[in-house]
């Protein structure tokens, strides 16, 4: 795929992004200030990529904000049963399942860019023809960047065009960079995420159980990194609206605003351990099978017409 990079520059700042339209519509690059930040004020790269993402090398899930649509996560041997007919999906994921749907690893169309924004949409019958045949329904993904101060603004739109019900998930999974100042631990970054319970998984496929978190996990309030491996779905605290990763030395602090169409968290730590994955998705993995067992997966239902519309916001600033 050709990336068609389209850099996006803040008026008010020294902020900068950088956006592959014709790789899944990602934002590899966010360099930005931290407000209120008087001792360090030039932009920090707060993104983590592949050195060749560009190229269009690697996986289009493992670098920058790809987008995850129509589902996000694994589904089950790829395959999806709805209103009477089975669909198979690929192996996306290399265990037999797919894995994060069809809009982060297919290119996009540009449709409108100025100095600090870009729109772009994803709409399967014109950009994934393949990926159409895989899916109950074609649909239409509209999304924007917008860079100011110390601020990335992510708006996205999703809407029917056909004369049928089609389910629908959509996440992001973004890989913030660590440590959030130069010089720090890693390792010492505090991560915030407002959980409540853990999905069960059996070989990284959701059982349909929900385990309350033990008293001691302090995620909620905010616990160390300090060496814990995420590969982990929990279950959003009911008003949950933010993320956070906090420098505990610096007081900087990156934090992920979202509505309440999120009901999932998965947080993941690459091996590299050079960034933290803390992923907002509207449902659970595998949310088709979650829904036939009776568990609350968030699983939308798009009708004819109707549309979907969310906001993600990323801040840099001095806690």
């Amino acid at each position: 795929m050709a990336a068609k990079i389209v850099r996006l520059t803040a008026a008010d700042s020294d902020a900068t992004a950088d956006v592959a339209v014709g790789l899944g519509f990602n934002c590899f690059s966010w360099r930005s200030p931290f407000a209120g930040d008087t001792t360090d004020p030039a932009p920090r790269e707060l993104l983590w990529a592949e050195p060749d993402f560009a190229d269009g090398d690697g996986r289009p899930s493992r670098s920058g904000i790809p987008l995850l649509a129509p589902f996000p996560g694994r589904i089950a041997n790829g395959v999806v049963e709805w209103d009477g007919k089975r669909y198979q999906l690929d192996d996306t994921s290399g265990q037999g399942h797919a894995i994060h749907g069809f809009a982060p690893r297919n290119p996009w169309r540009l449709l409108d860019q100025a100095a600090d924004r870009v729109t772009a949409e994803f709409r399967p019958s014109i950009d994934a023809p393949a990926a159409l045949g895989q899916w109950p329904g074609d649909y239409i993904v509209t999304a924007t960047y917008r860079i100011e101060a110390s601020r990335l603004t992510f708006d996205l739109s999703v809407t029917n065009p056909g004369d049928a019900a089609i389910p629908f998930g959509f996440g992001t999974h973004a890989y913030f960079r660590l440590p959030l100042a130069e010089g720090a631990d890693p390792e010492s970054t505090v991560v915030r995420a407002p959980v409540e319970a853990q999905w069960e998984s059996a070989d990284m496929i959701p059982t349909g159980v929900a385990t309350p978190l033990p008293a001691h996990d302090a995620l909620a309030a905010g616990a160390p990194l300090a060496g814990r491996e995420f590969d982990t779905a929990y279950r959003f605290a009911a008003g949950a609206s933010t993320t956070e990763l906090a420098d505990p030395v610096s007081g900087r602090t990156l934090r992920q605003t979202f509505d309440g169409s999120m009901t999932c968290c998965v947080i993941y730590t690459p091996g590299h351990r050079e960034a933290i994955c803390l992923e907002p998705y509207t449902c659970t993995p595998d949310p088709l099978n979650m829904k036939a067992k009776g568990a609350e997966s968030g699983l939308m239902v798009i009708e004819p017409g109707a549309s979907y519309t969310t906001q993600i916001v990323l801040e840099a600033v001095i806690n």
